[in-house]
């Protein structure tokens, strides 16, 4: 159930609103904007899958998101090379939940408290199924300007980029950073080509 969820609580959770709204408020109007989304049964999934896709990318920190995966390997890296990476995890990002949108089934999202640290917010609230099963999910958020972004959710106190930040730091310190690009890479291009472009590129 947790994994199924994961992708739509992610998505529930990247939205923003004016300038004059609470963290909660922007995340409050955009859920309702993707639900609409998700609920309009005039849609075609393509079309369904680029509508969700472009609130994402108004909303979610990829930036901070990124630093954050990579963590302690990120100072090293050079100005071109943080560019690449990320974009390469924002690929990473979409794949997460716009491969599992058909993971919905008409769960809602209730909001219970929120905190405020200067530019730092978490919104905290539970993913209610149809059948009235609670999940806890939490949003964290950093204001940019006048908005706040999400750069983090966590799904019953396990957290998304957390899970991120364990693999890289394994695979860069087992192997190498070029080793994680490398395979961000030929990830992407199996999910862009299908599962043969790999073996097509190796031939070659």
């Amino acid at each position: 159930m947790r994994h199924a969820l994961v992708p739509l609580a992610l998505v529930l959770a990247l939205a923003a609103g004016p300038a004059w709204a609470s963290p909660t408020d922007q995340l409050r109007q955009y859920t309702d904007h993707v639900l609409r989304v998700l609920d309009d049964p005039a849609l075609k999934d393509a079309d369904r899958r680029a509508a969700v896709r472009k609130i994402a990318v108004e909303i979610f920190d990829v930036a901070e998101a990124a630093k954050r995966a990579l963590a302690r390997h990120w100072q090293a890296r050079t100005p071109a090379e943080r560019e690449e990476f990320v974009q390469l995890f924002a690929d990473l990002l979409e794949r997460t939940y716009i491969a599992r949108i058909d993971d919905y089934g008409g769960q809602r999202l209730r909001y219970v408290g929120e905190a405020v640290d200067g530019d730092l917010a978490t919104v905290r609230a539970r993913i209610v199924t149809r059948k009235g099963a609670e999940v806890p999910v939490e949003s964290r958020m950093v204001r940019r300007a006048d908005r706040w972004l999400v750069y983090d959710v966590l799904i019953e106190n396990v957290s998304l980029i957390a899970n991120y930040r364990a693999q890289f730091d394994r695979i860069v310190r087992t192997s190498s950073y070029e080793e994680l690009v490398r395979r961000l890479k030929s990830r992407r291009d199996e999910f862009l080509h299908g599962p043969g472009t790999k073996a097509r590129r190796t031939a070659r």
